[in-house]
């Protein structure tokens, strides 16, 4: 009498955990893929704002934001005071770094929604956090010197990280770019937890941080 055969052959096996391992690697490769995005797509944020910035100013001799003549300039709803300055925290909801969105994107440097009380207004980065610009005499993270600073919150510290070696010197502490815990980056005092000694600072990739850069 012939037996039935049970069970898996080792060759089945075999072929089982290759097949295993090549959605495994796909999706690992996929992830890989969509986070490198993602940084890329930060990174962007930092060189367009500095774009904005200078574009702006070298078609209406103002800054966006502190234009006081952005009214008749671009048909914007408030006009800045005009000291050469971008007032206000980078995350602000009113004043001129608020002010500064609707300017830019008025005089079509940039593209999203020119109304103020838009709840899709304020920009946001590729993982959802805040992003803005402010003049760099208004408290941001030690040290960290510049015209103006541009500012990312709610980065993941292994992205704040890449973003660094991207485009700085790769150590969250010194340089242009600097990281620090996004609570202390709230425009209203200086961040303290990073400070310029020349030591990377213990950045704990799954935690959120606010990433600021200074041009």
């Amino acid at each position: 009498m012939k037996k039935t055969q049970t069970g898996f052959t080792l060759i089945e096996l075999a072929i089982v955990l290759v097949i295993i391992g090549l959605l495994l690697g796909g999706v690992l490769k996929g992830q890989e893929l969509i986070n490198s995005a993602k940084v890329k797509n930060m990174a962007n944020d930092f060189r367009n704002i500095q774009v904005y910035v200078y574009s702006y100013q070298d078609k209406f001799r103002a800054l966006p934001g502190d234009d006081k003549a952005a009214v008749n300039h671009v048909g914007a709803a408030n006009n800045g005071n005009g000291d050469g300055l971008i007032g206000g925290a980078w995350n602000a909801s009113s004043g001129e770094s608020f002010d500064f969105w609707q300017h830019i994107r008025l005089a079509g440097l940039a593209t999203g929604s020119t109304v103020l009380t838009d709840d899709t207004y304020a920009p946001t980065n590729a993982d959802g956090g805040p992003v803005g610009v402010q003049a760099a005499s208004t408290p941001s993270i030690v040290n960290l010197k510049g015209s103006y600073v541009v500012c990312s919150g709610g980065i993941l510290g292994k992205f704040a990280k890449e973003l660094d070696t991207a485009m700085d010197d790769g150590n969250t502490a010194t340089g242009v770019m600097m990281t620090a815990p996004v609570a202390s980056v709230d425009g209203a005092t200086a961040a303290t937890a990073v400070t310029n000694t020349g030591e990377t600072p213990t950045i704990d990739d799954s935690t959120k941080y606010a990433v600021c850069m200074a041009f």
